[in-house]
């Protein structure tokens, strides 16, 4: 039957001169469904398993192009099987097996095909005695030969079949979860159902870790594998955001845990584990249910809890002891004190910062570092010296560390909050903003910093600078204003701990440090308040501005390594190396390199506004703040703490920006020595450019072919000058020739008559199509629709002009080529 099919459907095609789809369409599908593989549940085309990374320069960001895997073959929507990649006829059957390899890992799954619609190269990892075989289009396997090759290739037992083949839940808006979410899941599940109890998922801030989290519970509360589960966490928000956000589909079945009362009628329960335990008897509610009421644990944010073993959670996993436990954690802590590996045991899964920003999961980042000369220099006051409070300063240098610990100088202050607002100027004023301070006194003296040098703001909404501390009810009402992408306000949100974990910041563009910050875990949740990409919101990358040298720790192995268990191994501190060199004065000087990547130009965002951060001084006419009340700074013995200063004059002595490699590497490097290395790849001479250049019948093809390689016209222009044309912006820069603009190469045409052997209607279209050219570009002349638009519109209709003009189609186009060769063929750049 199935022959016959084939043969029917082949007769009389030549297959040579079919695209790629129809291969698919006409070959492949009718090959795949007529064993059995159902069109709606198993079989997925173009299937896009990565966004494309986001790619930063300057104040632009574009994301690179992606490729979609041409079919996935799945048992049910949980567990893909298969990769199929396509190639048209004219390739060899098996042209696409390396692509298709690359699918395949992502999905981890072991079955991959390659075809040309000719039959199929079949690669089978649970066969390495014959790892790839020919086999004809009649006879791929069938869904449940492909299925017991699977259960046996993963060792699946039969009994634990219908926890593993639990579907996720579908809320029907077409939301799945992405590649390594699915890993995730299955891992866990898998994991659980064979019988491990203690298990460990490593996540970046921003992939999905709850969600990822609610599929597990979703498919092993379903399956009954698990009927009461406990989902704990330390931050209400955390909490509250899980309950309202992901875990919704759950509804009456699902309960929050408070008043310190467990209520056994709900099977999910949420909770806090302040809700659950105490210093006292009387406050441990998780004693009001025996010990196997839980049958499985959620432990979000693990790494602040439970790695300790005095800590209060570890009191409440260990009375629930029987209870299968999953850790959740983007940090995983390792120190000499503290384990989540030694409890929970090697991860099951990681899925890190560098792989969610090489997806385009997550936002790639730019480190602008600010070196402030008293902090790198040091201050010292002069002999008995008295601060604003009538103390003597001690006498002694203080450097960086002191800054806004021992020593407050309001002159810094200010300038760090000066500095911000330039940013945001650049930026764009209504940008979401975090700033992490030493403590609550230099959060408030900064919110007032910034209030004062944003008066017009702060008069449209007073709520424009907020403390968000933890000692503040107001400033912690506004933390879900803040989070939420429609509310504009607050914009900026001043703190020092409480917002370093749990707030899902999706719009936060700016991430400032004036903390000194030696935590590496610390360090990476504070950075992942930035990661999340919100498109909608024009969201695709985020800045870190860093005033006490914290980006350092970026040079830190241990920043984007697998998690290592230290604990008792008595390693000696980390020593960091100098990550951020070549120290450049002045912001708009250093460009980004995209890396030698395919660019979507559809994903471009472009900046908003110029930005002037020269150095600043902050002299001594800049007014002191009122710290009278500020008790804190007097401990028991009656210590001077803080020492409150202003007078002194600070500047800013040194900016830099650095940029998020594809490599995963902090750079410095202007964009101009981006664009000369790039075209170095290409050409090997400015006359083996200016051959291709000529020779090419259209010069978009060039500038798009170029654009692949990472270069951004608009980036280029943004740097070198607007009004230059690719080619002589490549001229230019790459081969330091004088340019042209465009403007004077259409002149140059006018001047030479070259028009007069056209007739009257073609003189006037190639004329106004040359003003074209000096408007925008060479895109408008080699683009025929301009024909439709003003002026042309007034000689007559396309068709009309081209058979009027030019007495049809093939002299049009052979004009707008003479065109262009007027342009570019005289007048070149000559050398200086």
């Amino acid at each position: 039957m199935e022959l016959q099919w084939i043969n029917g459907m082949t007769s009389g095609i030549n297959k040579a001169k079919l695209t790629e789809t129809d291969i698919i369409t006409k070959f492949i599908l009718p090959a795949v469904k007529s064993v059995g593989w159902d069109d709606m549940m198993q079989i997925r085309q173009e299937v896009k398993l990565k966004d494309g990374m986001v790619i930063v320069r300057g104040q632009m960001a574009a994301r690179k192009k992606v490729k979609s895997a041409d079919i996935v073959l799945y048992h049910k929507p949980s567990m893909p099987l298969a990769v199929i990649e396509a190639k048209a006829n004219k390739h060899e059957v098996g042209k696409g097996m390396q692509q298709a390899l690359g699918y395949a890992s992502l999905l981890e799954v072991p079955f991959v095909f390659a075809s040309n619609g000719d039959g199929f190269i079949f690669h089978d990892k649970t066969n390495l005695a014959q790892l790839e075989t020919e086999i004809r289009l009649e006879d791929f396997p069938t869904p449940q030969q492909l299925w017991e090759k699977y259960c046996q290739w993963k060792g699946y037992k039969t009994e634990n079949l219908p926890v593993i083949a639990q579907d996720y839940h579908d809320d029907g808006t077409g939301k799945a979860p992405r590649y390594y979410q699915l890993q995730a899941i299955n891992k866990t599940v898998e994991a659980i159902a064979e019988g491990q109890n203690r298990l460990l998922l490593v996540m970046a801030t921003g992939t999905g870790k709850t969600y990822t989290a609610f599929q597990i519970i979703w498919r092993l509360w379903k399956a009954r594998a698990k009927k009461r589960i406990l989902f704990l966490a330390d931050r209400n928000i955390l909490v509250d955001q899980t309950r309202i956000n992901d875990f919704q589909p759950f509804g009456t079945a699902m309960t929050k845990i408070t008043g310190r009362k467990v209520d056994p009628a709900y099977e999910i329960h949420l909770a806090l584990y302040q809700a659950l335990t105490g210093p006292e008897e009387d406050q441990k509610a998780y004693k009001q249910v025996d010990p196997d009421f839980f049958d499985l644990i959620i432990i979000d944010e693990c790494h602040r809890g439970s790695a300790s073993e005095e800590s209060a959670w570890r009191e409440i996993l260990e009375y629930f002891n029987s209870a299968t436990q999953v850790g959740l954690t983007a940090t995983p802590k390792e120190t000499d004190e503290v384990s989540n590996i030694e409890y929970f045991g090697d991860p099951i899964y990681t899925y890190s910062l560098k792989q969610g920003i090489e997806d385009g999961f997550l936002a790639p980042y730019k480190v602008v570092r600010v070196d402030i000369d008293i902090d790198v220099q040091g201050w010292r006051p002069y002999k008995e010296q008295i601060d604003k409070k009538g103390n003597v300063i001690e006498d002694r240098i203080y450097n960086q560390k002191d800054m806004d610990r021992t020593l407050v100088i309001d002159e810094r202050t200010q300038l760090v909050a000066q500095t911000v607002t330039n940013y945001l100027t650049r930026i764009g004023s209504m940008s979401k903003t975090i700033i992490f301070c030493n403590d609550i006194d230099h959060a408030e003296r900064m919110r007032r910093a910034l209030a004062n040098l944003n008066p017009e703001q702060m008069a449209k909404n007073d709520k424009y600078v907020m403390r968000i501390t933890g000692d503040e009810d107001l400033g912690k009402g506004q933390l879900d204003n803040f989070i939420n992408s429609k509310k504009a306000y607050p914009v900026i949100a001043v703190t020092s701990e409480l917002m370093t974990t749990g707030v899902d910041a999706k719009t936060c563009k700016l991430v400032v440090l004036d903390q000194s910050i030696q935590s590496m875990t610390k360090f990476k949740q504070i950075i992942g308040r930035g990661t999340r990409i919100d498109e909608k919101y024009g969201k695709l990358w985020f800045t870190i501005m860093d005033f006490k040298k914290a980006t350092e720790l970026f040079a830190d192995e241990r920043f984007d390594g697998e998690p290592v268990q230290i604990k008792q191994t008595h390693t000696s501190d980390y020593e960091t190396e100098e990550a951020l060199d070549d120290i450049v004065d002045g912001m708009d000087d250093i460009e980004n390199p995209f890396g030698d990547e395919e660019i979507d130009p559809d994903s471009i965002q472009e900046p908003e506004a110029p930005y002037d951060a020269s150095s600043s001084t902050v002299s001594d006419d800049f007014g002191s703040f009122d710290n009278s009340d500020d008790s804190a700074d007097w401990n028991d013995e009656d210590k001077v703490r803080k020492f409150y200063v202003n007078g002194v004059k600070v500047k800013a002595i040194a900016e830099r920006i650095q940029y998020y490699d594809t490599d995963g590497k902090l750079v410095t490097e202007s964009f101009k020595d981006y664009t000369r290395k790039a075209m170095a790849k290409q050409f090997a001479s400015l006359d083996e450019f200016t051959k291709k250049w000529q020779d090419s019948e259209r010069k978009q093809v060039i500038i798009d072919e170029l654009a692949e390689q990472g270069i951004i016209w608009e980036a280029l222009e943004e740097e070198v000058g607007k009004g230059l044309d690719p080619f002589d912006l490549i001229c230019h820069v790459v081969y330091d020739m004088p340019p042209l603009t465009r403007r004077e190469r259409a002149d140059n045409v006018k001047k030479r008559n070259y028009f007069v052997k056209y007739g009257e209607t073609a003189q006037q279209v190639l004329s106004q199509l040359l003003d074209k050219y000096a408007d925008i570009g060479v895109q408008e002349i080699e683009n025929i629709q301009v024909l439709k638009v003003t002026p042309f519109d007034q000689i007559g209709r396309p068709n009309e002009i081209v058979k009027k003009g030019f007495g049809g189609k093939p002299q049009y186009d052979e004009a707008i080529r003479e065109l262009e060769s007027e342009i570019y063929q005289s007048d070149e750049p000559k050398s200086a």
